[in-house]
C-alpha cells in the first residue's frame, strides 16, 4: 500500500531507539524526510546517518525535552531545515516508575507537558500550514496500554492516561483545519536493550510471567508498533483522528468503544 508519505516532512521525538527508531526507520522507508531528537547525541548521529542512507533528507539534535525552550526551538529549526512539518511523532517518555514525587515529575515534565503540550504548540503553526497545502497533517502520540491497567499507585499509568485524553481534545480542536491527532498505545514491546530486554536479563522468571500473559504468547516488536504509527500518520489515514489505537496483542482485558 503506498501511503503518500514521498516528500512529507517528520520530526520524531525520541527517535533513536527501539520503537522511536522503528518509526523513523519506517517512515524514512516511505520516503519522508526526517528530523529527530533524543539526549544521546551520539545516538542521534548515528540514527540520522542511516537515514540519510536511505535516500532521504535528514537531521538531528540532542534535545533535553523537558527544557520546553529549547524544544520548541529546535522543531522551529528542524522545520526551517526539512521545508515544513507534516508529521509530528512523539515518543518521548521518561519511564519513571512508582508514586514519587519524583517520577511524577518526571513523567509530567517529559511526557505531557514536553512531548504532547509545548512539542505540539511549537509544531501547530507548521502542521496548518502543511494541511492548508496538502490537504491532511497529524500528531500520534506514544502512550501505552498502562493508562487503563493498574495494580498499584503509579505515576506511569496515569500520565499515559492524561496523554489520550490531551489527544482527544487536540483532535476535536484540529479537525476543522484538517490537522488530526491520534494515540497508540504499545502493550509489553521487546527489544535488546530496551525495558523488557533488561528484565529478561535481569529478572528472567518475571520476564516469563509476562510472556504468559500474553493470548500471543510473545511481545511486540518495535516495527510492529511503528507500522500502527506511520499508518496513522499517514494520509491513508485522513478521516481517523481522535483514536487510541492498542496494539497490545489482547495482553489487555478491557473493551474498547
Amino acid at each position: 500500500m503506498d501511503l503518500h508519505l514521498k516528500g512529507k516532512k517528520a520530526v520524531i521525538l525520541g527517535g533513536t531507539r527501539g520503537i522511536g527508531r522503528a518509526i523513523a526507520d519506517t517512515l524514512a522507508d516511505e520516503g519522508a524526510d526526517v528530523a529527530l531528537c533524543a539526549r544521546n547525541g551520539d545516538q542521534v548521529k548515528d540514527a540520522v546517518a542511516a537515514l540519510k542512507d536511505k535516500g532521504v533528507k535528514a537531521t538531528g539534535s540532542s534535545v533535553d525535552i523537558m527544557d520546553t525552550a529549547a524544544l520548541k526551538a529546535w522543531i522551529d529549526a528542524a522545520a526551517k531545515e526539512l521545508g515544513g512539518i507534516d508529521v509530528l511523532v512523539s515518543n518521548a517518555g521518561a519511564m519513571a516508575q512508582g508514586n514519587s514525587e519524583d517520577a511524577w515529575t518526571a513523567n509530567f515534565k517529559l511526557d505531557l507537558l514536553g512531548g504532547a503540550v509545548a512539542a505540539f504548540d511549537a509544531a501547530a503553526p507548521h502542521l496548518e500550514k502543511a494541511a492548508e497545502a496538502g490537504g491532511d497533517a497529524s500528531f500520534v502520540i506514544i502512550s501505552s496500554v498502562s493508562a487503563a491497567e493498574t495494580d498499584r499507585a503509579d505515576s506511569y499509568g496515569p500520565i499515559k492516561a492524561a496523554l489520550i485524553h490531551h489527544a482527544k481534545g487536540l483532535a476535536r480542536e484540529f479537525a476543522p483545519k484538517k490537522v488530526r491527532i491520534n494515540v497508540v498505545s504499545p502493550g509489553t514491546v521487546f527489544f535488546e536493550g530496551g525495558v523488557w530486554g533488561n528484565v529478561k536479563q535481569g529478572m528472567p522468571d518475571f520476564f516469563n510471567q509476562m510472556i504468559a500473559r500474553n493470548p500471543t504468547g510473545r511481545m511486540a516488536t518495535p516495527q510492529e508498533i511503528a507500522n500502527a504509527t506511520v499508518f496513522l500518520s499517514s494520509p491513508v489515514s485522513a478521516f481517523t483522528t481522535g483514536i487510541n489505537m492498542v496494539v497490545d496483542g489482547a495482553i489487555s482485558r478491557r473493551v474498547n468503544f
